[in-house]
């Protein structure tokens, strides 16, 4: 929501992706926003913080929302409030070591380490106990610019789904 035309880009993208891919939105902060989303074509909201209202209005349209969360506290609040699962940013600034302690206490909470998440290391995130994992860059690397270079995006796909059929869990 804080990049300029980014409902414009989620409706015309809503219009053409195949059936089974939901396509989100980020920076969601408000039940207002939730509803500009949906409307778009989003199935599914990103905040970077605990906002109750913004899960609410995710659960009242029908779609999931992934509220950020760093310390135990705003976890716990997050999914008491009705969360999809949990966002924990910048989870790169902690380290899978500290999903691992956070997961020990609040077990069945899903939680998705996003902001700072290299390739390298989503096989430590997973073994650390994240449902998932969010990349932005270093995923996408260049792959969006004009002269962007999809092979290597390929690759780099590869070796993120690679390290999570290898993950231990």
């Amino acid at each position: 929501m804080t990049t300029r035309g980014a409902l414009e880009v989620v409706e015309r993208l809503a219009a053409r992706v195949p059936a089974g891919v939901d396509l989100g939105m980020g920076t969601v902060l408000t039940a207002a926003d939730v509803d500009r989303a949906v409307d778009a074509g989003a199935r599914f909201v990103v905040s970077p913080s605990v906002v109750p209202a913004v899960i609410a209005a995710a659960a009242d349209r029908g779609i999931a929302s992934y509220p950020g969360a760093l310390t135990p506290t705003e976890i716990h609040q997050a999914w008491t409030a009705g969360a999809s699962a949990v966002k924990l940013f910048p989870a790169g600034a902690l380290g899978p070591d500290y999903l691992k302690a956070v997961r020990a206490p609040l077990p069945d909470i899903p939680i998705v380490p996003t902001g700072g998440v290299g390739i390298g290391s989503v096989g430590a995130w997973s073994d650390a106990g994240a449902c998932a994992v969010g990349m932005g860059s270093p995923l996408i690397g260049d792959a969006l610019t004009p002269d962007g270079d999809l092979q290597a995006l390929a690759e780099r796909v590869r070796a993120v789904c690679t390290a999570v059929v290898g993950a231990g869990r």
